[in-house]
């Protein structure tokens, strides 16, 4: 029945830039057959499509002792895949886009409900837009939509249980500069070379953001990358402009606009030096991280049931945002990171089973009298 369910849901086309719709009206029957009682959280994203939250509850309460949480999107796909929405079995594993991040992890929680019954609030939790922001789940938050005692996050650990996690932010900068003709350089300012003041002094910043470790995560320090840059029009003309993404990742015992405080203080510096200088921020995402104490009955009910230690990971997930919602959270699923978001992207049937298992026992432990 899991793979049936896995099948249906990996026929869905849910890639982000497309309304969730579809999917969530499948989850949605599917969990009235479950006898929950189902409730939307909607909103419309930036390029006007309809998304929706779906929570499914076992009771009539706000108040829930375990949500399920999973994302409905998934990363776009290639179109000459014919796997991507065709779930595919082979030696052992499935194959399909999601079926690893996170419609596995879905198909596994609908699977452990049909097989236990939660005596205390229990929820099902399947959000939009993970993918392009942790968007859904942030509307969850600011809605107060739920009060959370202990929360189970899917994405693809290979069913460790994952306690801590890193943030996630990103800044667009802009340097100023003046064109001018490249043999009279006085008659102008280099954007470019200004931009590269600011990137050296970027790296002495990262630098000086490895004193500040937290020994459970790998690396123990708040990461930086500057992936993209573009400045200039031509190769004789002074660049008026230069653009960069700064991308960092906080762990979470220091503030997710840390290095963002630092690189302002940075450019305060370049100014005093260069009156002239002018950059602008546009800070887009400053995604804090999460961390559940290793003594958390979550913790030890996961890290029994799954014969795993629990761990950390440095990418960001919906985790952080179940906190705000009150609860301990623990991040854990069918996969490999690894296998997300690639053609030819596969969840192994034991993990699968496993999965739903360990679910149901949480499910157990969790909500019974």
């Amino acid at each position: 029945m899991i793979k049936e369910t896995l099948a249906d849901l990996v026929r869905i086309d849910s890639v982000s830039s497309r309304s969730n719709v579809e999917i969530v009206e499948y989850l949605e029957k599917r969990c009235q057959k479950l006898h929950l009682m189902t409730g939307y959280v909607p909103y419309i994203d930036k390029n006007l499509v309809q998304k929706i939250n779906l929570i499914a509850v076992s009771h009539r309460t706000d108040h829930v002792e375990l949500a399920i949480v999973g994302h409905t999107d998934t990363v776009p796909y290639d179109p000459n895949w014919s796997e991507a929405t065709n779930l595919t079995e082979r030696d052992g594993k499935l194959y399909g886009r999601g079926s690893c991040d996170t419609k596995g992890f879905i198909a596994a929680a609908l699977t452990a409900l049909e097989t236990t019954k939660p005596q205390k609030p229990l929820a099902l939790v399947f959000t939009a837009d993970e993918e392009i922001g942790l968007v859904g789940a942030k509307v969850l938050a600011e809605n107060k939509a739920l009060d959370i005692r202990y929360s189970i996050v899917g994405e693809p650990t290979s069913l460790q249980p994952i306690r801590a996690g890193k943030g996630y932010s990103l800044a667009d900068v802009i340097v100023k500069g003046r064109e001018a003709h490249s043999a009279y350089p006085a008659l102008g300012a280099s954007a470019v070379l200004r931009a590269a003041r600011l990137i050296n002094r970027l790296e002495s910043i990262a630098n000086e953001l490895k004193k500040d470790q937290h020994p459970a995560f790998d690396p123990p320090y708040t990461t930086l990358n500057i992936g993209l840059i573009q400045g200039g029009s031509a190769k004789n003309v002074l660049a008026g402009e230069c653009r960069f993404t700064l991308e960092w990742r906080p762990i979470p015992t220091q503030p997710s606009d840390h290095l963002l405080n630092l690189f302002r203080a940075a450019i305060e510096e370049e100014t005093k030096a260069d009156p002239d200088f002018q950059c602008e921020i546009d800070a887009s995402r400053q995604d804090t991280g999460f961390e559940t104490a290793p003594d958390s009955p979550l913790v030890r009910l996961l890290e029994q049931a799954s014969g795993k230690k629990s761990g950390t990971v440095a990418f960001g997930t919906e985790a952080a945002q179940m906190m705000l919602l009150g609860s301990e959270s623990v991040v854990i699923g069918p996969g490999d990171i690894r296998e997300a978001h690639r053609t030819g992207e596969f969840v192994p049937i034991d993990e699968l089973e496993r999965c739903a298992e360990i679910l149901r026992q949480s499910i157990q432990q969790l909500c019974s009298s």
